[in-house]
């Protein structure tokens, strides 16, 4: 039920019983009902982040059309502002200077005679190839996929099809093109979630688009004429869903300068630890075709997909557009829940959020090419109180701990070092028994968390059935740990990034202590930090 809805509901009973004067027995009294539309308040409010973005109001899931353009980033999403479930889909908005405090703002793009308004991407057409730039303004332009929901029902194959709009005031507001869609169907089911970059070396814009178990690759000199290139990703890495919401951008290996392509491809279902991730490749692309790089296929063979987060709540992630080079980051948000459970979570107003801003990085140590990803450098502007400790015990870090903090706004890092064949679980909890556990298993060689016992898990059997894992190829001497947590999430970045994390969890009273548990007493914290943050309206 929406505000709106329920505010109508609350409103008629007051008038039934001021009409009739009293309740019969066994009926909820006007009081009973107000405690109950404010404990469903309250809730939402324990659940809503701090610092993640999330609708005011109603359901949202994929990041679309993100471009940064004179100060600002652009946020656009999924969105059904009719309903706290997935509906006809919009397309939201929301704008920010420092990619942490979002201003919404009206809908951008509403679905029409052709469908509703899926997936997509947004460029700043600043050389107006495009010709829809006007007395000097250059035009940015949208890409989305049209969904006509009729066709789909009638069992036809070509029910998807790819369009475009174009905003001359910044990506306030938008015109759709006449001529849509620019890509008709070619008799493909899936065939969705259009990203559009610049390709510099070969001076020609690039469509990646899902299809099936595959992505297709176009070009365009005018972002209006579009012709197909080549197809990648029959028979290639995870294969047990849908492939949806790529990303194709150019990278350099950071210890080396080498450049490559990164391709990401969400996939539904499949993850590595059930429904809905990302996965992505590493390989070469001249224009037309995307080629692994040869130690990038054996990585695949041993490791059958290689993906971008471990966790359960990160899923069609994307990058922004137009971030100057002066800049030079690769900035991705994800829609921060899994298809699994997304329309049972125990938030009624509003649905989802999306992940921190994150910076993507290419790696390649022994042969093996590992993206990595660490929360954007603004995170940091946010920091009010900072305490920091070197070697320390592990009585002493729960002496320190285990006691009343505020870690609903926290950002936590540590350092564990000569480290044995035990297990170590760092745990927060409260005192309703409520508790998330981040652990590493040296006996077993697993990296976890587990969030089976962190409060409502019972409204979807999907949602904590066991840990999530990350299966290590040894055990591990050393580690470095960075959390974030936000009130009902935690993003783990270890060993900077490697290997990710995030999950959401839904505890009935906030967490407010820490403690680390191992068999391991002797050994020393390298390093510990903990970070309190603050992010004023």
């Amino acid at each position: 039920m929406t505000i709106k809805g329920y505010t109508q509901c609350i409103l008629a009973l007051i008038l039934v019983f001021l009409l009739s004067g009293n309740c019969k027995k066994g009926e909820k009294t006007i009081d009973a009902i107000k405690i109950e539309a404010q404990d469903v308040n309250l809730e939402e409010e324990r659940y809503r982040p701090n610092f993640h973005f999330t609708p005011r109001a109603n359901w949202m899931n994929d990041p679309n059309g993100m471009f940064y353009l004179n100060g600002i980033y652009h946020l656009y999403f999924q969105y059904y502002p009719n309903g706290n479930v997935w509906g006809p889909m919009h397309w939201g908005h929301a704008t920010s200077k420092d990619l942490f405090h979002w201003s919404e703002q009206p809908i951008a793009l509403y679905p029409d005679e052709l469908g509703f308004i899926f997936s997509g991407s947004a460029v700043v057409d600043n050389n107006n190839s495009s010709g829809l730039g006007k007395d000097g303004i250059a035009p940015v332009v949208a890409f989305f996929t049209y969904h006509d929901m009729n066709g789909e029902k009638e069992g036809r194959m070509d029910y998807q099809s790819q369009a475009m709009a174009f905003s001359l005031d910044e990506g306030m507001t938008w015109t759709k093109y006449e001529e849509n869609p620019v890509i008709p169907n070619p008799g493909i089911k899936d065939y969705r979630d259009p990203k559009v970059i610049w390709d510099e070396n070969n001076d020609k814009w690039i469509m990646s688009l899902a299809a099936g178990n595959k992505i297709m690759f176009y070009s365009s000199k005018n972002l209006m004429d579009w012709n197909f290139e080549s197809e990648f990703g029959e028979g290639v890495g995870a294969q047990g869903g849908v492939w949806e919401c790529p990303d194709l951008f150019p990278l350099q290996v950071n210890n080396s300068g080498e450049p490559k392509w990164v391709l990401l491809v969400s996939i539904n279902p499949g993850g590595p630890n059930g429904g809905s991730a990302t996965q992505y490749f590493i390989g070469d692309f001249d224009g037309q075709d995307f080629v692994p790089d040869e130690d990038f296929l054996i990585q695949l063979e041993k490791e059958k997909a290689v993906w971008l987060d471990y966790g359960r709540d990160n899923y069609a992630g994307v990058t922004w557009s137009n971030i100057p080079e002066s800049d030079g980051r690769k900035i991705g948000i994800g829609w921060m829940s899994n298809w699994d459970y997304a329309r049972d979570v125990p938030t009624y107003t509003w649905r989802s959020a999306m992940t921190i801003p994150r910076e993507l990085r290419l790696h390649k140590e022994e042969g093996k090419y590992c993206v990595r990803s660490r929360p954007v450098k603004e995170f940091y502007d946010f920091v009010e109180k900072e305490v920091e400790w070197r070697s320390i015990g592990l009585n002493e870090f729960n002496a320190v701990f285990d006691k009343n903090l505020n870690l609903n706004s926290t950002h936590l890092e540590l350092a564990l070092k000569d480290l044995k064949a035990y297990t170590y679980d760092l745990s927060f909890y409260n005192q309703q028994g409520d508790s998330l556990t981040i652990g590493l298993d040296n006996t077993q060689n697993q990296f976890y968390i587990d969030k089976t016992a962190s409060g409502k898990v019972d409204f979807s059997e999907k949602f904590a059935p066991a840990k999530s894992v990350y299966k290590l190829n040894k055990s591990v001497d050393d580690i470095r740990i960075q959390i974030v947590l936000d009130k009902t999430s935690v993003e783990v970045f270890v060993n900077d990034g490697a290997i990710v994390f995030t999950e959401l969890f839904f505890p009935n009273a906030l967490l407010d202590r820490c403690s680390l548990i191992s068999d391991h007493t002797s050994f020393n914290m390298a390093y510990v930090k903990l970070q309190e943050l603050k992010f004023q309206n």
